[in-house]
């Protein structure tokens, strides 16, 4: 799904600028639009999850800056980034800003977009598949299930410097009592915290799967119980970027491990494996 924002004092500008998604990592998981608005884009502006071979898909002659962008890390400002886009395209630059996932879910895309109109920028959103939606599909595991999950909250764990995190003790209490399933973004580093809270309103034994690299050749995952949340990304060693899915739609997968560990690592590789081909066959 794709949607076009005209600014609302229309100027003639021979450039133009696209917020593009590019998905989990995965190139087969870019959408045929997204693959054009890179092959013809004059300057990209790539954020750090964004893998080599979707950049590789660029002109020869484009212009690519790596601007970072991923949780707890080091990247340019956001407020450069957006001077940035506005300067090339007023150049008459073809600008792509590509982004990991989806530019409206824990994208900023929000942000630059506003910024955008306001300099009286026309500005096209082309969506790619969040990660979160990405890292459950990887295991064969639905977001909502009729017997399981009702919906699905997607949140981040890294708040905006300065700001608010999310009230996880209300979260809990709302996702179970609705039947939620719970999909944290950029929560690994405070993981110890956020399973702390969570456990003041969902059952200690709630199925949590960790997501790291979902789609990836170097995937990598664990499943637990929601007590063990912490101490498992620990034992396993899983790190950023991960995911942190939580909900009842893991049961069966979770009993799957627990009773036969190897037996269910072996099916949980075929499913990533395979990840792709669902995710294609949903979209």
């Amino acid at each position: 799904m794709n949607a076009s924002f005209t600014a609302p004092h229309p100027r003639n500008l021979l450039g133009r600028c696209t917020l593009v998604g590019a998905g989990p990592g995965d190139p087969e998981l870019l959408t045929l639009k997204a693959a054009r608005a890179i092959a013809r884009a004059t300057l990209l502006l790539v954020d750090d999850l964004v893998s080599d071979e979707i950049v590789a898909l660029a002109a020869p002659g484009a212009r690519v800056i790596h601007v970072g962008k991923r949780g707890g890390c080091r990247s340019t400002a956001q407020s450069f980034i957006e001077k940035l886009m506005i300067q090339a395209v007023r150049e008459g630059e073809q600008v792509v800003r590509l982004k990991g996932g989806d530019p409206f879910i824990f994208g900023r895309g929000g942000e630059e977009l506003e910024h955008l109109r306001a300099a009286g920028i026309e500005v096209e959103v082309i969506n790619g598949i969040t990660a979160g939606l990405a890292a459950a599909t990887a295991l064969g595991v639905p977001l909502t299930h009729r017997d399981h999950a009702h919906g699905v909250v997607f949140v981040t764990g890294h708040a905006k410097p300065g700001g608010n995190s999310p009230d996880w003790r209300a979260l809990a209490q709302t996702c179970h009592t609705a039947r939620l399933t719970l999909v944290i973004y950029m929560g690994v580093q405070t993981a110890a915290q956020i399973q702390a809270e969570l456990l003041a309103g969902l059952p200690a034994c709630t199925p949590v799967a960790l997501v790291q690299h979902a789609t990836l050749a170097q995937q990598r995952h664990a499943l637990c119980k929601l007590q063990h949340l912490h101490s498992t990304l620990e034992r396993e060693g899983l790190g950023s970027p991960a995911v942190i899915v939580v909900g009842e739609v893991l049961q069966g997968l979770l009993a799957l491990a627990e009773a036969a560990p190897h037996s269910a690592a072996e099916v949980a590789a075929d499913l990533a494996a395979d990840a792709p081909a669902r995710l294609s066959r949903a979209a």
